[in-house]
């Protein structure tokens, strides 16, 4: 009557769930047809099935109102500074979703997320692959940072050749900027004169502030310690790479639902402060992607 079935279609059910184990599962002997020991134990099993399965579709139901899923995003280190404001946005609204960024090199972020395997990605140019598009997050400038107390500090700018003469402290992983900044002084036949080269840009900043040396780092990495005071920074007209930092996703295609709320919400943001995002660039956008020398 549960089951809105016929005894014989029921009973011939069991007859088959017998000949698929190879157990008898029913006492026939017995007049209400108890379980066997192999009937008992095939139950405990379909009780648990049972309750996996409502765990399963729970689980699905969470996702689908984003009380559990993740956000995984790409970028390199100088990156994380400009996404942690939309990571903050988006954990306001969203605590139980889980934001996994992960240190990747730019060179490789279009594919990889071109692939699916991130869904989203942070660079400072246009990505070539087409099936990308992109949201402008703001700009970004190199700086030379300096202590506050260095004799340049309260200058608004600086020369390649003043900066020439300072100890300068550089990151010693190559990078489109690394490069970049090299060929100027080589073009201008001045010596960068790199004396210290460290794995962080925390621990650059960290050595400009204990007054080792200068730095050439995008303004957006230190904003924090400029704002304290910590660190001062000084524009380098000579050195004219000022870039859009975009957002790259998947214009097509499968998105999580994590993924759909995090990109809504970056969207969001961009409405409601569209001064911000209208920025002069003036590097070409694919500039970054051609080969390009490793400098050690």
């Amino acid at each position: 009557m549960k089951l809105h079935r016929t005894q014989p279609a029921i009973s011939q059910a069991v007859r088959r769930l017998e000949e698929s184990v190879g157990e008898r599962l029913f006492d026939r002997a017995t007049k209400d047809a108890t379980l066997t020991e192999a009937g008992r134990l095939l139950r405990d099993y379909a009780d648990r099935l049972l309750r996996l399965s409502e765990e399963a579709e729970e689980a699905v139901k969470d996702l689908r109102d984003l009380r559990r899923g993740r956000v995984l995003i790409g970028c390199n280190e100088a990156s994380v500074h400009a996404v942690l404001p939309l990571i903050e946005r988006f954990r306001d609204g969203h605590p139980l979703v889980h934001v996994d960024v992960r240190r990747i090199p730019a060179r490789q972020l279009g594919a990889e997320v071109a692939q699916g395997s991130l869904d989203f990605g942070v660079l400072t140019f246009q990505p070539a692959e087409a099936q990308l598009g992109s949201i402008v997050l703001g700009q970004d400038e190199l700086v030379m940072l300096v202590h506050p107390s260095h004799p340049l500090a309260n200058s608004r700018e600086v020369t390649l050749s003043e900066c020439a003469r300072q100890t300068v402290i550089a990151h010693n992983d190559p990078s489109h900027v690394r490069d970049r900044v090299l060929r100027l002084f080589e073009q201008h036949h001045i010596p960068a004169n790199i004396l210290v080269s460290l794995p962080s840009l925390e621990g650059i900043k960290r050595a400009v502030a204990m007054q080792m040396g200068v730095a050439l780092l995008p303004r957006r990495c230190a904003e924090s310690e400029i704002a304290r005071g910590e660190l001062a920074a000084l524009a380098m007209p000579e050195v004219r790479l000022r870039r859009h930092v975009r957002l790259v996703f998947r214009k097509g295609g499968e998105r999580s639902h994590a993924a759909t709320a995090f990109l809504a919400s970056v969207e969001e943001k961009k409405k409601a402060h569209p001064r911000g995002h209208e920025v002069h660039e003036e590097i070409e956008d694919h500039e970054e992607q051609k080969p390009k020398r490793s400098v050690g």
